[in-house]
């Protein structure tokens, strides 16, 4: 293709020269924000519903679907945090 042209070469006296200087942060370096306990908690009620709805909303599970929910967010919640920042 004629469009693509080939990157420019280094001249290792010029990298020699320059003192490393701060790196500047990109969205994905800056820190993960934490939580809150009510967004939390309304993450787990959402995770909760979706799962009695798809369980036809039949009574008599709605604690499994707490705890099954709050698992699932907590693993999130835990991933998010852990991801390479």
């Amino acid at each position: 293709m004629a469009n693509r042209r080939s990157p420019d070469p280094v001249n290792p006296a010029d990298t020699a020269r320059r003192p490393p200087g701060p790196r500047k942060s990109s969205p994905a370096m800056e820190p993960r924000a934490q939580v809150s306990a009510e967004a939390r908690h309304a993450l787990i009620a959402q995770a909760a519903y979706l799962r009695a709805e798809r369980r036809g909303f039949v009574p008599g599970h709605e604690t499994e679907d707490w705890l099954a929910a709050e698992a699932e967010v907590d693993a999130l919640l835990r991933a998010g945090q852990s991801a390479p920042q």
